[in-house]
């Protein structure tokens, strides 16, 4: 657990650093996150490395048990006055070890897979390392937990290119670790980056 959270600080560090010079009217353009612009994400990143079991608790309770009610109401509460400031409050958590639960390799794939919905619209070219990808790709193919990726996955064999990932026994599929991870995160944005009968299958799932 120790070596994951050190990923997941890597992961923020890295964002946090491609997102420093940034342009203050980039902020406000979209990401892969429909509805969510690019300071939207990063304050949602805010709220989830500050908020512990019972907060989590307290908040999903208050608003009815809807996940987009309570991550909206959370992240809008790491909003800053400015896109610095909000960036300010993220690199103030960067090395947070605060998390709802013990599913520590959950939220690097949640850091993971919201930098590249910043990044990919936004033209920044870093990846993410083949290790802590690789840490969620496992996560994801056993669990469906903030994401149906298990359920996405099932029933296909998948080879990472780049990597040591594989899972599953069925209809083949095969691509970069990202590639993988992004597309069970239920991102199309990677669809044309996976190979095999399997892909198909995966376009049909996602609708």
């Amino acid at each position: 657990m120790t070596d994951v959270w050190s990923l997941v600080h890597a992961a923020r560090r890295s964002l946090a650093d491609d997102l420093a010079g940034l342009a203050p009217g980039r902020w406000h353009e979209p990401t892969l996150c429909t509805g969510w612009d690019v300071e939207h994400v990063v304050a949602h990143l805010t709220a989830a490395a500050s908020t512990g079991r019972w907060p989590w608790i307290r908040s999903i309770v208050l608003a009815g048990f809807r996940p987009a009610v309570h991550n909206d109401r959370r992240l809008r509460a790491h909003l800053g006055s400015t896109p610095a400031e909000t960036l300010t409050r993220f690199e103030a958590v960067v090395a947070a070890t605060v998390a709802p639960t013990g599913d520590t390799a959950a939220y690097l794939g949640e850091v993971l897979v919201h930098s590249q919905d910043i990044r990919v619209p936004l033209g920044i070219g870093t990846e993410p390392d083949v290790e802590a990808l690789t840490a969620v790709a496992e996560f994801y193919a056993r669990r469906d937990f903030t994401v149906a990726s298990r359920t996405l996955a099932s029933g296909l064999r998948l080879t990472a290119t780049d990597g040591p990932f594989r899972a599953g026994d069925g209809v083949p599929v095969s691509g970069s670790t990202l590639a993988l991870v992004m597309t069970m995160a239920g991102r199309r944005a990677y669809l044309d980056q996976l190979d095999g009968d399997g892909r198909a299958v995966i376009i049909d799932r996602l609708g």
